[in-house]
């Protein structure tokens, strides 16, 4: 299929070698106008074009491109190959040579300017004849994209879960407050064993009544009363587990109310106190003082930071110092809780939101999944730093109810900045 040129470009090739120079001139100044209207449309549309010569040399690109890649002004001597590495250029060009119709579509992750995702498309600029004048690079911004599928996925995964809760909460909570009646009605019977640990001996000499105790009997009723502990713990435990799914995955509705980050901090800190202090973990409080109230549910908040809390003093083996700090910029307020213990190996981190994922030998993998979960209700966001050997900090950023005022130039500048 032959390149389809213009009707104007038709007639002045036709009659080329007629024209004068007032002619000339008329031709010439069309043209520029032409120029002057698609470089005005061209740098209007949100997609980056790029146009390379047979070589791979730059000879066109809009403003677009220089938002996504950061291609600068002036750069039309640099090549396909040095400014997009992961093109496989020398591909391009030899199907571009060979003719045919031939579109190719790319993917990849750009670091610079700033972390985006791109799908590129090429298409020669002669359309499918034989040899090269040329290719044309469509560079589209997808990062936006593929963030709303990862979301869509999850979204997905999460609906499935709920549906499995609801049966897993009915067909496992009946059974476990069955089991955990009876058992309630075996430790009475372990205290009537107790308390009834005797036998009468009646004398045949004397007729007196002596209580002698049963063989074994004491030895066998502290050893129900083990069994039982045991049993109701792990009732307990599974109890448990069946309540954080079910709050993971089917949340309470946030109730928001100004309320200071400091004063959940330190709710926090004395509910759980008796077990920092059984594990002997000091605590580092900095808390900035006069920190802006933010619209928060304050109950929820606190579960946030009962779970980092307690993660925090589990991946301390022994002591440790867990720090607790809040702070504020002009947009959100934050708090970290940070520990001392072994880290979290890098393979483990893009999993540690994960449900049921747990490096804990009893651990039932949904605590950081209702933290995330709380924190998306609150249209916040978390960080996590760990460090093998030396540690780990979560930070929780909040919005604030009331962004502090920016002056004019700041929102120009940044503005500026990002085109």
């Amino acid at each position: 299929m032959a390149v389809t040129k213009s009707s104007f470009l038709d007639k002045v090739l036709g009659r080329i070698g007629r024209l004068d120079t007032e002619g000339l001139q008329s031709v010439v100044q069309r043209l520029a106008q032409e120029r002057s209207f698609l470089d005005t449309l061209f740098n209007t549309i949100e997609d980056g074009v790029l146009v390379a010569d047979e070589a791979g040399g730059v000879i066109y690109f809009n403003q677009a491109v220089t938002r996504l890649i950061g291609l600068q002004p002036g750069a039309e001597d640099l090549r396909i190959a040095d400014i997009l590495p992961e093109l496989d250029w020398g591909k391009i060009s030899r199907a571009d040579r060979a003719g045919g119709a031939h579109v190719t579509r790319h993917e990849f992750e750009i670091h610079y300017p700033r972390p985006r995702f791109l799908r590129l498309y090429t298409a020669p600029l002669d359309g499918d004849a034989k040899g090269s004048s040329g290719v044309a690079l469509i560079l589209h911004d997808a990062t936006e994209a593929r963030q709303k599928t990862f979301e869509a996925i999850e979204s997905e995964r999460i609906q499935a879960l709920t549906l499995l809760a609801a049966s897993v909460a009915h067909e496992i909570g009946n059974p476990l407050n069955a089991l955990h009646i009876h058992l309630q009605l075996m430790e009475r019977e372990v205290k009537k064993l107790k308390r009834d640990e005797g036998y009468v001996m009646r004398d045949k000499k004397t007729s007196s009544v002596t209580p002698h105790a049963a063989p074994g009997t004491t030895e066998i009723a502290k050893k129900l009363e083990q069994y039982l502990d045991v049993a109701k713990g792990e009732i307990n435990r599974l109890d448990y587990i069946v309540t954080q799914f079910l709050g993971a995955i089917r949340p309470a509705p946030v109730q928001l109310k100004l309320f200071s980050l400091n004063d959940v901090v330190e709710k926090t800190v004395e509910l759980l106190r008796p077990e920092i202090e059984n594990r002997g973990v000091k605590v580092a409080a900095k808390l900035v003082r006069n920190l802006t109230a933010t619209p928060v549910d304050a109950t929820q908040l606190q579960q946030v930071l009962v779970n980092l809390v307690k993660n925090a003093m589990q991946a301390m083996t022994t002591g440790g110092t867990l720090t607790l700090q809040t702070g504020e910029t002009s947009d959100d307020v934050w708090v970290s809780v940070s520990d001392t213990g072994g880290g979290i190996p890098q393979e483990q981190i893009n999993r540690i939101f994960e449900p049921f994922y747990t490096t804990k030998k009893k651990g039932s993998g949904l605590g950081l999944m209702i933290v995330q979960r709380i924190v998306r209700a609150h249209n916040g966001r978390i960080e996590l730093e760990s460090n093998v050997g030396r540690g780990t900090t979560f930070r929780v950023w909040l919005p604030l109810h009331e962004r502090k005022p920016r002056l004019l130039e700041n929102k120009i500048q940044a503005t500026d900045a990002h085109r």
